[in-house]
C-alpha cells in the first residue's frame, strides 16, 4: 500500500496529462505501483455512476490519488448527483475527508513574457491553503423562501475546522519562507472572527513562523498590486476559492498549476488528491495539444506530501524548468521562436531532464 498510486484519468484531456504524470513520476521514484479505475463521465458511461464503489475502495487502498480530470458538456444534462463534478469530485473530497485544497502559483523566469507580470522582472512562488469543507458552500440551511423570492446561505465554522486547517498552513510554510499571511473579513463576519481568534492561538505556539492578517477584499488587491509579498496565503473555502484563481492567473497558463486536497498531515505524509487545476478540455481532447505539465507538477505534489520524498519532487520541478527554459512548448503557452511539442513529447522531455 505504501507505493500504491490510485490513477482516476476521467474525461476529456485527462487520459493524456495523467498518462505524461505517471511516465515522469516513474521515472522519478522507482517502486510505485499504479493502478487505474474509471471516474467522472467515463464511469457514468460505464457504470451508470460517476464514482463507481471500486474506484472509491482503490482510492481507500493507496496512499494517495493522481486524478486527471472531470466533466464536460456531455453530461451537464444529468441530474446534479452524476455530474461529474458532484457526483465523482465533491464526492471524492467528503469521502475521503479531504479537508484542505493547496494551490501552488509559481511563474516560471522562461514564461515570463506571458504573465501580467512581465513588466515588473519579479516572479511569483506562493501557495493558498483554502479551508475545502466547511463555510458558506456547506452550511445550512440553504433554501429559497417566500414563494422563490428569499435566498438563504448559511456561513458556519467551527473553532475545529479552522485549527486544522490553520496547523496544515503552519506545516507548509515551514517547508518554504516561514510566513503566512491569513485572509478573512473579521469586521463584518463573526466567523471570520473566530477564523482570526483560532490563528492568533496557534501563531502564539508556533511562533517560528510568522503570521499576519488581511482582509480579503485588500488581499485580492494586494495580489495584483504586489504579488512578491506572499508566501503562504492561509483562508477560507468562498475566499480561497475567488483569490487562488486570481493568483493562478498571474502564471499566464492554467496548463501550469498543480493542486492538492489533502487530509491532516501525519508523520510529515498525507493521504491526498492530486489533480490540475485545468478541466477536461474536450474540445482538444485526444489532439496531443494538451498541457501536462499542471498534471506533472501534481505528481511531484504527491512526492512531497504523500510519499515524503522531497528530493524527487524537487527533482520533477526542476527538469519542468529546464525544459521550458529549453524553449519547449505546447500550444497554450507557445510564441514565435520557440519549439511547438505534443503532449507526450513535452513529458518524454521532462524525463530526459531527470
Amino acid at each position: 500500500m505504501s507505493n500504491q498510486i490510485a490513477v482516476l484519468a476521467g474525461d476529456g484531456i485527462g487520459p493524456e496529462v495523467t498518462a505524461e504524470a505517471v511516465k515522469v513520476l516513474g521515472a522519478a521514484k522507482h517502486g510505485l505501483e499504479f493502478k487505474e479505475a474509471l471516474v467522472g463521465g467515463a464511469a457514468y458511461d460505464a457504470t451508470g455512476m460517476p464514482l463507481p464503489n471500486e474506484t472509491l475502495e482503490l482510492c481507500r487502498q493507496s496512499s494517495a490519488v493522481l486524478l486527471g480530470a472531470v466533466g464536460g458538456p456531455k453530461w451537464d444534462q444529468l441530474p446534479p448527483a452524476d455530474r461529474p463534478e458532484i457526483g465523482a469530485l465533491l464526492k471524492l473530497r467528503g469521502e475521503l475527508h479531504l479537508f484542505a485544497n493547496v494551490r501552488p502559483a509559481k511563474v516560471f523566469r522562461s514564461l515570463l513574457s506571458a504573465s501580467p507580470l512581465k513588466n515588473t522582472g519579479g516572479t511569483i512562488d506562493l501557495v493558498v491553503v483554502r479551508e475545502l469543507t466547511g463555510g458558506i458552500y456547506f452550511g445550512q440551511p440553504r433554501e429559497r423562501r417566500d414563494g422563490g423570492n428569499l435566498a438563504v446561505d448559511t456561513c458556519t465554522y467551527t473553532r475545529e475546522e479552522v485549527r486544522r486547517i490553520a496547523k496544515v498552513a503552519f506545516q507548509i510554510a515551514r517547508q518554504r519562507k516561514r510566513h503566512i499571511v491569513s485572509v478573512d473579513k473579521q469586521n463584518v463576519l463573526e466567523t471570520s472572527r473566530l477564523w482570526r481568534e483560532v490563528v492568533d492561538e496557534l501563531a502564539h505556539d508556533n511562533q517560528d513562523v510568522s503570521v499576519s492578517h488581511m482582509l480579503v477584499d485588500n488581499c485580492a488587491m494586494q495580489l495584483i498590486r504586489d504579488p512578491l509579498q506572499f508566501d503562504v496565503i492561509l483562508t477560507e473555502n468562498m475566499f480561497g476559492d475567488i483569490l487562488s484563481d486570481e493568483a493562478s492567473m498571474l502564471t499566464g497558463s492554467l496548463g501550469l498549476l498543480p493542486s492538492a486536497s489533502i487530509s491532516e498531515l501525519k508523520d510529515g505524509k498525507v493521504f491526498g488528491l492530486y489533480e490540475p487545476v485545468h478541466g477536461s478540455a474536450p474540445d482538444i481532447a485526444g489532439q496531443g495539444r494538451a498541457n501536462p505539465i499542471a498534471a506533472i507538477l501534481s505528481g511531484a505534489m504527491l512526492l512531497k506530501y504523500s510519499l515524503g520524498d522531497d528530493e524527487g519532487a524537487a527533482k520533477i520541478e526542476a527538469a519542468v524548468e529546464k525544459t521550458l527554459d529549453d524553449g519547449l512548448r505546447t500550444a497554450d503557452i507557445f510564441v514565435a521562436g520557440t519549439k511547438l511539442v505534443s503532449t507526450s513529447e513535452m513529458g518524454s522531455a521532462i524525463v530526459a531532464n531527470l
